[in-house]
């Protein structure tokens, strides 16, 4: 038995403080998890991260954005400069449309 659970899933917001992962099946307020997700053009990042809420899929409701919050933990000062940096690159990708 192990502990380890493997949830492809889309990215959908991002910030320096933590990520919405979209999801028809939140994991539990308060699971610990470890994130890896790479970026276009970035290496990968690997961030360790807990659930901090949920938007779960309510039948016959208008719910389009099923998912979960997580919050980073322990994030050093290099990746927390990696982040930032990306954030700041799609955003004025974004904003150049």
């Amino acid at each position: 038995m192990t502990d380890e659970t493997f949830l492809y899933a889309s990215i959908t917001n991002i910030s320096e403080m933590g990520i919405f992962v979209k999801t028809l099946e939140p994991l539990p307020i308060g699971t610990r998890l470890l994130l890896s997700f790479a970026p276009p053009g970035y290496e990968p990042f690997k961030l360790a991260g807990v659930v901090a809420w949920q938007n779960q899929l309510k039948l016959q409701a208008d719910n389009p954005n099923p998912g979960m919050g997580v919050r980073f933990m322990d994030l050093g000062i290099q990746d927390r400069e990696r982040l930032v940096e990306v954030i700041r690159t799609i955003a004025y990708l974004r904003g150049s449309n």
